[in-house]
């Protein structure tokens, strides 16, 4: 197994909290974290029918039966939303920290239950596939950028090593038929498969709900509740735009990403490495997976992302913003190997606003080295996790 770097954050809040829950896409790897970190507890998957029957019928004697010293863990608990009720009984009413640790892959669900229910009682951590880091740690890498693009970060990809479009697209199968077959929003599955695509030709775009809507051949409100679908499915997410009182008109529509780069490729029709080097969206590509992986650094610390982007109607960009202690730092990305100054003029032009000179930027690009230069610090790729770590030394 990989190590995450989650897991010391797990181990401390089971040591607080009465449940601890995980959740993030599926096969993200939760089920083998949660029994990795909690090799005493006993693991039970809802997925299983004559589980599910038996938490449905009689859901105390479901917990009573399985009641042991160490603790339980419910795998996909979206299967069974009602013991979340119970298991509040349950731990209002025997002392008991790191008891129940539940997985769940739909967070709509997940999140409805917790709030009616177990608010205050239960730490919830966010995984998502592997980052950089943690490939690093097991001597996994990719060498280029390129191949991490078309590989994606999902575990079984590299544990078993299967040819990455054979696995992208049966997880999209598998999608459908497990976690939006039975969903009333959703009618016509293949509809909603051209729709995931539709997306995947959007990435690092802004969202025209509207355009999106039209090519669908769907309505405003359907195309948002299938955004809201894929959003809680930890498939895509959106990157909000950053407004401060500058004296420039700014673009209000957010940025369309997927946390998973080989997931969008495979949904692009990219089946070898070397087609994302000339790709039309290889930009788009770069920038998903850099904002994935700034992602991955903040959950795994067990913290919400504070990421936005900024651009003005005259077309002006900085990709990333970071909000830090009250400051905001500029992360500009790019694809090419090469570094140019051309790589500069976006976080440039937006030091030269109003209370921006002072700023540090950062710039991740494709090439392998890491520089520190007066203003800036040029990031390799694989070191994106390191533009918080530094951020934090200060």
């Amino acid at each position: 197994m990989i190590r995450r770097d989650i897991t010391n954050s797990l181990q401390e809040a089971a040591r607080f909290f009465p449940v601890v829950a995980i959740i993030g896409p599926r096969q993200s790897g939760k089920t083998t974290l949660s029994c990795e970190v909690f090799k005493n507890h006993t693991y039970i998957s809802l997925e299983d029918l004559d589980k599910q029957e038996f938490v449905n019928r009689d859901p105390r004697g479901f917990l009573e039966l399985y009641r042991n010293d160490h603790g339980i863990i419910l795998d996909e608990i979206q299967q069974a939303p009602s013991i979340l009720s119970y298991i509040q009984t349950y731990v209002d009413t025997h002392n008991v920290r790191g008891y129940f640790v539940v997985t769940g892959s739909q967070n709509f669900l997940v999140n409805e239950a917790i709030t009616q229910t177990l608010a205050g009682r239960m730490a919830i951590f966010t995984l998502l596939p592997l980052s950089c880091a943690e490939l690093k740690h097991g001597d996994n890498l990719p060498k280029t950028i390129e191949e991490f693009i078309y590989k994606g970060a999902y575990p079984r990809v590299y544990k078993e090593e299967v040819p990455p479009t054979m696995w992208y697209n049966n997880y999209i199968k598998t999608y459908l038929e497990r976690d939006v077959r039975t969903l009333e929003t959703v009618d016509d599955l293949l509809m909603f498969k051209r729709f995931i695509q539709l997306c995947a030709g959007r990435i690092g775009q802004l969202l025209n709900v509207v355009a999106l809507a039209n090519d669908a051949g769907l309505t405003v409100a359907r195309t948002q509740a299938w955004l809201s679908l894929l959003q809680a499915s930890y498939l895509l997410f959106f990157l909000q735009p950053h407004h401060k009182n500058f004296n420039k008109r700014l673009v209000k529509a957010p940025k369309l990403y997927f946390y998973d780069t080989g997931l969008a490729c495979a949904l692009l029709g990219i089946d070898s490495w070397d087609q994302v080097v000339t790709h039309y969206l290889r930009g788009g590509l770069v920038e998903s997976f850099v904002m994935a992986e700034l992602s991955k650094t903040y959950y795994n610390a067990n913290k919400e992302p504070r990421l936005y982007f900024w651009r003005d109607n005259h077309g002006h960009e900085v990709d990333g913003i970071i909000e830090y202690q009250q400051k905001l730092i500029p992360v500009e990305v790019k694809a090419g190997k090469t570094i140019n100054q051309d790589f500069f003029s976006g976080i440039d032009y937006w030091k030269s606003l109003e209370g921006n000179e002072q700023a540090r930027g950062y710039i991740v690009y494709g090439g392998s080295e890491t520089q520190k230069r007066t203003a800036y610090t040029v990031v390799s790729w694989h070191d994106v996790a390191s533009i918080l770590a530094e951020l934090q030394s200060r």
